[in-house]
Order: C-alpha cells, then sequence, then structure tokens
C-alpha cells in the first residue's frame, strides 16, 4: 500500500526500468550535461547584443551582379565553394564535379579556392561561384551589411550537386546572360522585402530550407509586377527551389550583423563542404571549428539508396543558423514527404531546437504553435551542456562526380566543433578577465 496517495513514477532515459513499472509514467528526455557551465553574466550580455543583432535584420534583395564585380575579393582565378576551407584532394565526388564544371564554363584549367564564407557569399550544395556568375545581392539595412549567392539553378542534374555536362552549363550561360541581366532590371524598380516573404511563407506552409513554394510564389508575382520577360518568369515559375538562395543570402546577412561581439557564444556560420563540417561563432568569427560531415538519412530518388549519399554539403545551414530549416519544421509538415518522417517530428523538431538557442524570431512565427518565433540564435554552451545536436534538413548529393542529387533527408551537426568552441572561447574570456582586455581580442 503506497505511503501518500498513488505510485506515479518520471522515468528520465531508463527505458528498461519504464517498461517494467506498474504505474503512471512521464518519459522525459533528460541527459547528463557534456560539461556543467557555471553561469557567466558577461557571456550573456554579449549574447544578448549579438542576438539581438540578429533578431534586428530586415534583409532586402537589392540587386544582382556579376559575381567579379560585386563580390568582395573576388578574381578571375578563384573559385568559392561551400563549407569550411578545403584543399582540392580533399574535396568530395560531388564538389570535384561542380568544381570541374566551373573551371570549364570559365574557361581556365586551374583557379584558387577559397571558402563563400570568407567573401560574405552563401552558396547551397556545392556552393561553387565563379567569376561570371549571376548573384543576388541582399542587404540588412540595419546593420548596413550585404551578402551574396548565386543563382538557382532548379533541381536534379544541376552544377551544384556535382553535375557538369554540357546541359549543365549550357542552362548556367543561360542564366548569366539572359536571366541575371533581366532580375538586374526587375531590381532598379527598388528593392525586395525578403524579410516580409519569410514571414508569410512560414504561415504558408514553408520552412525556408527544403520547401520554398510559398516564398517563390510570392516572389514570383512581385516580379510578374515588375514586368520580368515571360522567359524568365517561367524559369522562376518552374523551379519551386528559386527562393532558397534569397532565403540563404538574407540568414547570412542577419548572421553577419551579429558577428564580432567579443565574448559572444552565438553560432553565427554552420556550413559543409562535403567532407568536414564547420561552425563559427560571434566571439571570434574569423576561426572554424570543424569535424567530419555527417552523412544525411533520408528519402531517396528512383533506385538510389543511402549507400549513394556523400557525406553532408552546403552553405544552406545558415538557415538553421537562422532559426529556419530544420528549426522551423513545425511551419512545414508537408516537408516530411521530402525528408523523411511525420507531422509529429516536424514539430517536435522544433520543440527540442528551443533547448539550445537564445531566443524566438518575433517575425518567424509558427501558426502549429500558436504562433510562437522560431527558436534562433544557436549558443554553443547550450549545445554542449545539453548534447542537443543542432538538426538540419537537406538535400543529398551522390557520392561521385558527375551523377547530381539523389534525395533529401536529415542530418544532425557533429557535437565536436561546439565543444571545440566553447573552449576557445572560455580559454579567451580567462585571459581577459587575468591579463586585461588587450589579451582576448580575437581576429576577425
Amino acid at each position: 500500500m503506497p505511503l501518500i496517495g498513488e505510485v506515479r513514477a518520471v522515468t528520465a532515459g531508463a527505458d528498461l526500468l519504464a517498461d517494467g513499472l506498474r504505474a503512471e509514467q512521464a518519459r522525459v528526455d533528460w541527459r547528463p550535461p557534456l560539461e556543467r557551465l557555471a553561469p557567466d553574466p558577461a557571456v550573456d550580455a554579449a549574447n544578448a547584443e549579438a542576438v539581438g543583432r540578429m533578431l534586428a535584420a530586415r534583409p532586402r534583395w537589392v540587386g544582382v551582379g556579376v559575381a567579379a564585380d560585386v563580390v568582395p575579393g573576388m578574381r578571375r582565378d578563384l573559385l568559392l565553394h561551400s563549407g569550411p576551407p578545403l584543399r582540392w584532394d580533399a574535396a568530395s565526388g560531388p564538389m570535384r564535379g561542380a568544381l570541374e564544371g566551373a573551371l570549364r564554363l570559365e574557361g581556365r584549367d586551374s583557379a584558387d579556392l577559397d571558402p563563400c564564407h570568407h567573401h560574405g557569399a552563401v552558396g547551397p550544395m556545392a556552393g561553387v561561384i565563379s567569376a561570371a556568375m549571376p548573384v543576388v545581392i541582399v542587404e540588412d539595412p540595419v546593420s548596413r551589411t550585404r551578402a551574396w549567392s548565386n543563382l538557382n539553378e532548379g533541381l536534379g542534374r544541376v552544377l551544384r550537386y556535382g553535375a557538369n555536362d554540357e546541359a549543365v552549363l549550357e542552362r548556367l550561360r543561360w542564366m548569366a546572360t539572359t536571366l541575371g541581366p533581366d532580375l538586374a532590371r526587375a531590381l532598379e524598380a527598388g528593392p525586395i522585402d525578403l524579410a516580409a516573404i519569410n514571414q508569410r511563407a512560414l504561415q504558408m506552409g514553408d520552412e525556408l530550407h527544403n520547401r520554398h513554394r510559398a516564398a517563390t510564389s510570392l516572389l514570383f508575382r512581385e516580379l510578374a509586377l515588375r514586368g520580368l520577360p515571360a522567359e524568365s518568369l517561367r524559369f522562376v515559375d518552374g523551379n519551386d527551389y528559386f527562393y532558397l538562395n534569397l532565403a540563404m543570402a538574407a540568414a547570412k546577412a542577419a548572421c553577419e550583423a551579429a558577428a564580432g561581439v567579443p565574448g559572444s557564444t552565438l553560432v553565427v556560420t554552420m556550413a559543409r563542404n562535403g567532407t568536414e563540417f564547420g561552425v563559427r561563432v560571434s566571439g571570434d568569427p574569423g576561426r572554424w571549428f570543424t569535424a567530419p560531415a555527417a552523412v544525411p538519412v533520408g528519402l531517396f530518388l528512383g533506385a538510389y539508396t543511402q549507400a549513394d549519399a556523400n557525406p553532408d554539403i552546403g552553405d544552406s545551414a545558415i538557415t538553421e543558423t537562422y532559426g529556419l530549416g530544420g528549426f522551423a519544421m513545425a511551419a512545414a509538415p508537408a516537408i516530411t514527404h521530402v525528408v523523411g518522417g511525420t507531422a509529429r517530428t516536424a514539430l517536435d523538431a522544433t520543440l527540442e531546437m528551443y533547448e539550445i538557442t537564445l531566443e524566438e524570431h518575433p517575425g518567424h512565427q509558427v501558426p502549429a504553435l500558436d504562433f510562437r518565433g522560431t527558436p534562433t540564435g544557436i549558443d554553443v554552451r547550450r549545445v554542449v551542456e545539453t548534447g542537443i545536436r543542432p538538426l538540419i534538413n537537406t538535400g543529398i548529393a551522390h557520392r561521385q562526380a558527375g551523377v547530381g542529387q539523389v534525395g533529401a533527408g536529415l542530418v544532425r551537426a557533429p557535437l565536436e566543433p561546439f565543444v571545440a568552441a566553447h573552449r576557445h572561447l572560455a580559454s579567451h574570456i580567462v585571459e581577459h578577465r587575468e591579463y586585461g582586455p588587450e589579451a582576448h581580442l580575437l581576429p576577425y
């Protein structure tokens, strides 16, 4: 007979114990912290400043230009790629395919490599940007930061997935000679408010990483009203992913606005190059923390299987860094037909990400959560304490060069970069307090 009332049990992780109990149960997804972190008011203040800048951003599309003319530091003998720094001999199959295709597009035999992020740019999947490619120009008028991205080619056999046959290159040439100039003329009428499109699209079923149907439709309407020629308008209409690159550049501008706050543990970059996954933080945005990239698990096209999947690749995780994509899946239950899972797992994914973020974005509201803002501002301390790894939904490229897209799915960021970033920042904070402000001045 119970001493006080009925027997009730709370189980945290001990499934065997829970299954053996004959009592009302409440299961809690709890795990011991990787490291126990003491409260730090100075870090909290730095994070409040950094995430405040991120939330204040109002990205807008202000123009289209040729990469060599508008991307900072771009050269004719340079190819930009996704993720952290990469050597040619370490490039994965899809990255090699995209780089080789870009060389042929530019009529070159060789080129230097540099991450897109080092030039204020982002690119999905292989993310390759060459000098002659047209790029979108996105600006946050609050911080006056700018970001750049290439134009989206569509799905299937495209350069960003490593395909590089003549049909792929001919499409890119058309984008450079026709689509880019058409879009540039449409932008002469004034900027397009991407923050407003993001806000509306999230309430129309997009999560703005792997689902852009609503956002692309909203953009299509605006471009049609501006007189975008029929050929280019049909291309946008036939490519539900056209908005992806704009969403990425908008997220990059907002994250860049948050970079450079001394002592802040806010993540301002998550990116993958098909070989490594990398993180950068506001308190030291010039330094990468890396680990091997994981292989996404998901749904595959045709006869392709998990064995065909390349390790995770692309700068598009900048959307999760900004509280979109995998962090906003509760807004887009239909995304599970693309990446796997159910409407319930999409909801749970967003709820879990609140545990590792600093704020809720007031402009990115989720109807299914009573219009709660998406979890925004990944804190490396919270990742280290909870062991919860950021969830990313992503396209899947074939591991061999030249094949292209084979599916889409989900992947968790590795823990190691977050732990390394935390320990690095913690050591610099200690130096600052012991030896004075000059001891923690970090390169940017």
